[in-house]
């Protein structure tokens, strides 16, 4: 994933994550992926495990929700707020 931007790599782990039949690059970062790619709530709760293991950033209970959760551009801005260098390469 070196050299990928944040939101690509954010792509790339939620495919391969969720087993989803679609290529990263068909997700747009501000696609909803509740309405238009049927993500259900237990799959988002995937994406946050996924968080913590590639990127190991810790999210508490009360950081998580599904508004946050509902787009690539959201879920980044997650990511870099926890961790403002996640997705920077030299």
């Amino acid at each position: 994933m070196a050299g990928e931007r944040l939101e690509d790599q954010l792509k790339n782990m939620l495919v391969e994550r969720l087993m989803l039949r679609m290529q990263p690059a068909e997700i747009g970062d501000t696609d909803d992926l509740i309405e238009k790619w049927g993500l259900e709530s237990v799959q988002l709760m995937e994406i946050v495990i996924g968080l913590e293991e590639v990127f190991g950033i810790q999210l508490g209970d009360d950081e998580f929700s599904v508004k946050k959760f509902r787009t690539i551009a959201n879920i980044a801005a997650v990511v870099r707020e926890k961790d403002p260098n996640a997705g920077v390469h030299a």
